[in-house]
C-alpha cells in the first residue's frame, strides 16, 4: 500500500489541529471586532483572473483540468480573490470595505525543496481607504491579532516596494536589468545584489547609492536628510510610524531593503519576524494598482499570516520561557 504523500505536504493530527483551531480563533476575534467581515472564496480560480494581477505578481500555482475551454488554477493567496470580489460585488458600496479570511493557499514548489505547496494563511483586506491611514490601521489590527494568540518577541520591518524600482528607473536601468536585480534584492542576497550592480552601465556615484539603499536600516534611517526619490519614501513610513500607538510603533524597524515578492504590492510593505525562525510569519503591504485592474480604481492594504508559522513561533517562545 502507498502511503506517501506529496513533498510539501503534511497530515496535521487532532493534537495539533486544536492548537491551530485555536490561533485561528484568536486571530478572527481580533479581525472582526476591528470591524473585519469573513469571506470565503472558491480555491479554485481561472487563470484568467489570477493573471489580472499582472505578469509575475503572484507566486506560480497549480493549473487544475477543468471542462473544455476553462484554464483553471487553485489560489496562491487571497488578495486577488478578494481584489475580485470587491470589484464585482462591491463595487457601488460605500468605502473602505473591510474583509478578513482564514484559507489555504497553494504555491508551485520543486520537489523535496523543503517549502509547502499548501498552508494556512489568515488575513485582512482594507480597500479604499486613504493609504497612511490604512497601512496604520492594518499593522494595528496585525500586531494585536499576533499579541492575542500569545506572541510576544516580533518585530515588524517596514519598508517601501517602490522605492528600489524608482531608483532604477530614475538611473535609466532597462527592464531586463531591473527585475534581475530585484530577484536578489527580494532573496535578500547583498552579494547577489552588488554582483547586478557591477554589471550595469550606471555612475559608480548612482552604484553607490543603489548598494547603500539596501543596508539602509534602523530607527535612524527616518531621521536622515535624502533627495528623492529616498524622501518621499522616508516620508510615507515615518507617515505610518507615526500614526501607530506608541506601543506598537516600538515594534517597528525602518528596513529600505524589504522587497516584497508580490508584485502588486507598491508602496509601504511590512514583514513580521519572531527570533524563533529565520522566515516571516507575516507578510502585507499597500498596492495601488491592482483592484484597478479589475475596474475598480482604488487602492488597498492587506496582510496574510502563516498560520503553520506562527504555530512555529509561539512553541520556540514557550519552550524559551520554559527553558529559563
Amino acid at each position: 500500500m502507498n502511503a506517501r504523500i506529496p513533498s510539501g505536504t503534511r497530515d496535521v493530527l487532532p493534537e495539533e489541529r486544536a492548537e491551530l483551531r485555536r490561533i485561528e480563533y484568536a486571530l478572527l476575534d481580533v479581525f472582526a471586532g476591528s470591524g473585519y467581515g469573513e469571506i470565503s472564496t472558491p480555491t479554485v480560480e481561472f487563470q484568467e483572473t489570477l493573471d489580472r494581477a499582472g505578469a509575475a505578481a503572484t507566486p506560480v500555482s497549480y493549473r487544475v483540468l477543468g471542462g473544455p475551454g476553462e484554464e483553471l488554477a487553485l489560489r496562491s493567496d487571497m488578495t486577488v480573490p478578494i481584489a475580485r470580489v470587491a470589484s464585482s460585488r462591491y463595487r457601488d458600496a460605500e468605502l473602505p470595505l473591510r474583509f478578513c479570511y482564514v484559507a489555504p493557499a497553494y504555491r508551485a514548489v520543486m520537489a523535496n525543496s523543503g517549502r509547502p505547496r499548501e498552508f494556512l494563511q489568515a488575513g485582512i483586506e482594507l480597500i479604499g481607504a486613504e493609504p497612511a491611514a490604512a497601512c496604520a490601521e492594518a499593522l494595528t489590527v496585525l500586531c494585536k491579532a499576533l499579541e492575542a494568540t500569545g506572541l510576544k518577541r516580533f518585530f515588524v520591518g517596514i519598508g517601501d516596494a517602490g522605492l528600489y524600482p524608482s531608483l532604477l528607473n530614475s538611473f535609466g536601468v532597462d527592464d531586463a536589468a531591473s527585475q534581475a536585480v530585484l530577484r536578489e534584492l527580494g532573496d535578500r542576497d547583498f552579494v547577489g545584489i552588488d554582483r547586478e550592480l557591477a554589471a550595469l552601465e550606471i555612475t559608480d556615484e548612482q552604484a553607490a547609492i543603489l548598494a547603500r539603499v539596501p543596508r539602509m536600516r534602523g530607527a535612524k534611517v527616518l531621521q536622515e536628510e535624502v533627495a528623492e526619490p529616498l524622501n518621499s519614501s522616508l516620508s510615507g513610513i515615518r507617515a505610518v510610524v507615526d500614526a501607530l500607538p506608541s506601543d506598537l510603533a516600538e515594534r517597528m524597524i525602518p528596513d529600505l531593503g524589504r522587497f516584497p515578492r508580490m508584485g502588486y504590492y507598491s508602496g509601504v510593505v511590512f514583514e513580521v519576524y519572531d527570533p524563533e525562525l529565520g522566515e516571516p510569519i507575516a507578510t502585507g503591504g499597500f498596492y495601488g494598482e491592482l483592484l484597478g485592474r479589475f475596474g475598480m480604481p482604488v487602492g488597498g492594504v492587506g496582510f496574510a499570516i502563516d498560520v503553520d508559522l506562527l504555530h512555529a513561533a509561539l512553541a520556540g517562545e514557550e519552550r524559551g520561557e520554559t527553558g529559563r
